[in-house]
Formats: structure tokens, sequence, C-alpha cells
């Protein structure tokens, strides 16, 4: 889809029109293009035939042609290093991986750097990127991959679901951009695109349903040069249309950070990094938290192995 054949609407223009989550919202509002709109009307007549499957290929590989997003995890097939930008790229958004990204691989170039590594080496890596319990739980997945399977991830994503903090999901990118398999999975971009073109009008659609058109739809191929096409497809979406992703039944907004345990976990960690412990008083005082939060907040991270306690005082554990 060339920058000529897309129509949009003046960015500016702003319209109540009706949200499955939240009623009657101010949205931007876009305008299909003439083959987006050839391509619902087709599907509504005749559903998932062959002719729609290809229209439907046709419209995302001609978008892609134009405006394919040059990231530094595309430009390589490394399982280890897809592994670690997709879970970079759970809740976060990728402008903020990409020199994360980089760093990151710089440090921990494989799963034997990183299962080895101390732990506030680590978290100290992963600062800006949030929800530190992923830095966790890579590091478990990268032990569990040297100890199970000689340092090498497997191509099956059921053996990968293994892994901790790994699910369907990040198990069926691995397998398609590190291994090129056309496995059927959905992200909030596939899933914006599917529910725009394939269920249009309806609220609540299960993932179910979704992830049986990505499974029809794929092009099996060259399935990681398509779902890399795909997701830049879907992210334009977003840009043109109310987040089509919201008619998903599946669909959550992130709980505001400001104020919440995840703001006051964060700064721990910040506050515990390269100090020699310190107490739930001193805690409390720099963080302006009273007790009764704070304490069930330490208690957690020390049970999920963020921070040990050492007599009176709370420190992140050297190994």
């Amino acid at each position: 889809m060339g920058t000529s054949q897309k129509k949009m609407s003046n960015p500016a223009y702003q319209k109540i029109v009706p949200d499955c989550k939240r009623g009657a919202v101010s949205w931007p509002v876009g305008e299909d293009t003439a083959a987006e709109a050839a391509l619902k009307a087709r599907y509504a007549d005749e559903g998932m035939t062959p002719g729609v499957i290809g229209d439907f290929r046709q419209l995302v590989w001609r978008y892609a042609a134009g405006q394919y997003r040059d990231l530094p995890w595309r430009r390589t097939c490394d399982p280890w290093q897809v592994l670690v930008s997709e879970v970079m790229l759970q809740q976060t958004q990728v402008d903020r991986v990409v020199p994360k990204f980089c760093a990151f691989l710089q440090r921990f170039p494989d799963p034997v750097a990183l299962a080895a590594a101390p732990l506030p080496e680590l978290l100290a890596a992963w600062q800006g990127l949030g929800y530190n319990r992923r830095a966790l739980n890579l590091q478990r997945a990268a032990q569990m991959v040297v100890t199970r399977w000689d340092g090498v991830l497997p191509d099956d994503p059921s053996l990968l679901c293994q892994l901790p903090g790994i699910g369907p999901y990040t198990a069926g990118a691995i397998a398609a951009f590190a291994f090129n398999r056309p496995e059927s999975f959905l992200e909030t971009n596939i899933r914006a695109v599917l529910l725009h073109l394939f269920c249009a009008g309806r609220c609540a659609v299960p993932d179910k349903e979704l992830l049986v058109l990505a499974g029809q739809v794929v092009d099996r191929e060259q399935p990681r040069d398509w779902y890399n096409a795909l997701m830049d497809y879907g992210s334009d979406l977003k840009r043109r249309f109310p987040n089509p992703s919201r008619r998903s039944r599946h669909h959550t907004v992130q709980s505001r950070f400001e104020g919440s345990d995840r703001q006051i976990r964060g700064a721990l960690v910040r506050l515990l990094l390269g100090a020699d412990g310190m107490t739930a008083a001193a805690l409390r005082q720099r963080l302006a938290v009273a007790d009764d939060r704070l304490q069930p907040i330490l208690a957690a991270m020390v049970g999920e192995g963020f921070l040990k306690r050492r007599g009176s005082r709370y420190l992140i554990p050297p190994t």
C-alpha cells in the first residue's frame, strides 16, 4: 500500500465514536483505502476463500514494501537475540527497546553469559525497560537453556513455552523470527489487523477465533518477513483508526504507573543497586511510602528472588 494510495483524514479531526471498552470516547477517525474497503466487502461476501487470502497478502506486502521498519532485531535470525528482543518488547515501546537491546547483547551475547551474571549487573542493564520481573525470568530462561539444551534454543514452540516468562505468543514469535516456522500467534498489531479487516463491527472477539484467522492467512513460504510486515501494517492501522484491539475479548488497558506498586518496586531496585543494603525504615523514608504498603512489596520481592533480607537490611543478592 503505497503512500499515494493512502487516503488519510485530517489528523486534527476528532469525532465521537462508539468504543467497546469505554462507550463514547473521542478518537481520531481514519478512512479505509480502496484496497482495504474492497477486501472487507469481498470477505463479507465470500468468507476466507483463497481469493480473499491472496488479496489480503497482497495488501500487506504492498504496504511493507514502502513502510518497512529497520529494527536491530530484524537484522538477525539468532534465536538468543530474538528471544531477548521479544522479552524486552513485552509491554514496552519499540523506541525504548532499541538502544537497550543493543547494549544488553553487548554485555550478554548468549545464554551462557546471562545465566552466570550477578543479579545486580542484570538489573542495572535492564534499567529503563520497566517490569524487572521480565529480566529475572529471562535469566532463569537462559539458565534453563544452558542446563537443558546445552545453550541452544529449540525451534519447537511447545518446548519454548517451558521457559520462564515465555507464553504462546513469545514462543510462536521466536519460532517464526528465528527459525522461519509458519506458526500462528497474536500480538497487539497482528490482532489489530485481523479485527479491523475480518471482524468489522464486532466486539469481544476471542483470541481463539483470531488465531484461526492468523493461521489461515500466514505466508507459509516466508513467515519471518510476513509477520514483520503484518506488525508494521497493524501499527499503521492503529494510527489511522480507533485501536481495533479494543474489540478483542482479551484486551486490557495498562494500569496507571504513577503511584502504583510497580513504581515503588522500580524505585526499590534503583535505590538498592550498588548499595550495601538498607533497612525498611530507611527505604520508607526515601520513598515516602507508608509501612503497611511497603512491607508487602518487600516481602513479595524477597519471595521472587529480587531481594534478600540480612538482619534488618534488604539488598539485591549478588547471585
